[in-house]
């Protein structure tokens, strides 16, 4: 059977429609050999295709997982310095996948990974609006005032952040807890935030990626994202609410039902957490 060399590249997971594109434009596709920057160009059963050297297999089991991300780890592939990556969590998934947008090697919470190179394209994309809650604590006690600033948005560099969803949750001595939910996804967005009403963060944690919670996933432990939570994603549809108001459709297995979860086995050749260094 044929297929359009870019839909063939999507499929496998190895890139977006789009950005398979930009591949093929470049050169940087080759079929049996011979570099093709015709988007029409049907490949065939039995051909070679490769990027950058690389092969590119013919279309995988789509995956969709929904990570606890722990604290030391970093949000890629493969790290160059040999430190823990997300991926030496995923212990029983034969598939290419990799993670969809990222969590700071400091900050932990809920991270998706997939091999769907589309569907990581439309759920980053700005138009969806997926906002991100995060669970935030830091030094000092934020006043209403300074929580207000959050709300309006905030110079963070060069760039000022859209309005913001702030909850002053609980606080103590020297310190307050509080949700925040953001739509923009710039590099160390809440920490910086944070900074820019004069507050250091001592913990961060995302707790919801739109209305998919974190609920019951246990750090370290991934679940398959249901077909209603990837359509929300998608922006198809909405997750049906109970009576109750919790999410049907994102709700976490008992603890007496373990299908879909998993746990790290962690490679030896990595130092404990507490050692490693951020980079």
């Amino acid at each position: 059977m044929s297929m359009r060399i870019n839909k063939y590249i999507a499929a496998s997971g190895f890139a977006s429609r789009r950005k398979a594109d930009l591949l093929i434009e470049s050169g940087n596709v080759k079929v049996n050999g011979k570099v093709v920057r015709d988007f029409s160009y049907q490949v065939e059963d039995g051909d070679k295709v490769e990027i950058n050297g690389r092969p590119v297999l013919g279309a995988q089991k789509k995956v969709y997982l929904l990570f606890n991300k722990p604290l030391g780890c970093v949000t890629t592939v493969a790290d160059q310095f040999e430190r823990l990556t997300v991926m030496d969590y995923i212990t029983d998934v034969d598939e290419r996948i990799f993670p969809v947008g990222r969590l700071d090697y400091n900050t932990s919470g809920l991270l998706i990974l997939t091999n769907d190179g589309q569907f990581a394209y439309k759920v980053t994309h700005p138009k969806h609006e997926l906002g991100k809650t995060y669970r935030v604590r830091v030094e000092g006690i934020m006043s209403d005032v300074k929580a207000s600033k959050l709300r309006q948005g905030v110079d963070i560099g060069g760039f000022v952040t859209s309005p913001a969803k702030v909850t002053l949750i609980k606080g103590g001595k020297n310190w307050t807890e509080l949700d925040i939910t953001i739509h923009e996804g710039k590099n160390r967005q809440v920490r910086k935030m944070m900074a820019a009403v004069g507050h250091k963060v001592i913990s961060l944690e995302r707790i919801a990626i739109g209305d998919i919670k974190i609920g019951h996933l246990s750090e370290g432990h991934y679940r398959k994202l249901s077909q209603a939570e990837i359509n929300y994603l998608l922006g198809e549809t909405q997750l049906f609410k109970t009576a109750e108001g919790s999410e049907n459709a994102s709700k976490q297995p008992s603890k007496q039902s373990k299908k879909g979860w998993a746990k790290a086995k962690v490679k030896k050749k990595f130092k404990p957490r507490s050692k490693a260094k951020s980079k």
